[in-house]
């Protein structure tokens, strides 16, 4: 586990998730924002072959990291667009529980992620008096870098997909992590939409209608794709909660 750059407060810990994190969050924390970073683009380029994720060994699923942009501009991906600002949540973890959190997030995100530091932007809207600073603050990131032997680098998206519909693990079905984080995002802003969760999410649907038009699958409804994710969340934490300064936020512990 490698780690880049530095924190700028030393008084706070704010993390930032941008895959399921945002739907799936860590624990202890009391504050939850929404808003984006810059300079990267998100793709589903990242191997989960681990025990408690969306694939096995030999048919590993896949996941999101982040890679920059100016790494992303010199290859050649089928996806040749992407949205300046890569939008997810930054949370604040309680500070006698940063060492817990940390060796938390460094089981669930040690396939092939590092630490890194990146200045997030909070969404308009997000009372001031909630964030650390005034403009962008640095929050904490599992990466998982092209130079890891997870990451897989550009796919044809059609295969992309089949792929990732047809990964299964202990924690669910590769597609519910897929259908997860397009609605996690959608919910966030008017803007905090991704075009390639939203293209490998469509092509994911015309599988489904496929395959359940010839009888082979009747389990990809939405409500019974949210139905597992919450059941699996609930399975491996549970839930307390907590003061913000206006308002209750959901804080998960390590059962």
């Amino acid at each position: 586990m490698s780690t880049k750059g530095t924190p700028a407060q030393a008084d706070e810990f704010w993390l930032f998730g941008y895959g399921s994190l945002i739907w799936k969050p860590p624990p202890h924390f009391d504050r939850r924002i929404p808003g984006w970073v810059t300079g990267y683009v998100r793709r589903f380029w990242q191997v989960r072959a681990s025990q408690d994720h969306r694939g096995t060994p030999s048919a590993p699923g896949r996941v999101v990291t982040l890679i920059t942009r100016s790494f992303w501009s010199q290859l050649t991906d089928h996806h040749d667009s992407a949205p300046s600002r890569v939008w997810g949540v930054a949370y604040r973890i309680a500070l006698d529980k940063v060492a817990e959190v940390k060796e938390y997030l460094d089981i669930r995100e040690i396939n092939g992620y590092t630490i890194h530091y990146t200045p997030f932007h909070a969404a308009a809207g997000v009372d001031p008096s909630l964030l650390p600073q005034h403009g962008p603050f640095k929050t904490l990131v599992y990466i998982g870098t092209p130079d890891n032997d997870q990451f897989v680098g550009p796919q044809d998206p059609q295969q992309l997909a089949e792929h990732i519909y047809r990964s299964t693990g202990p924690s669910g079905p590769n597609r519910d992590y897929l259908w997860g984080l397009e609605q996690a995002l959608n919910e966030l802003s008017p803007e905090s939409g991704d075009e390639h969760v939203t293209d490998l999410s469509d092509r994911l649907r015309a599988i489904a209608a496929r395959e359940e038009k010839d009888g082979r699958d009747r389990s990809v409804s939405p409500e019974l794709v949210m139905q597992r994710e919450q059941q699996h969340h609930q399975q491996h934490h549970e839930f307390t909660r907590v003061c913000s300064i206006d308002e209750q936020e959901e804080t998960e512990r390590t059962s």
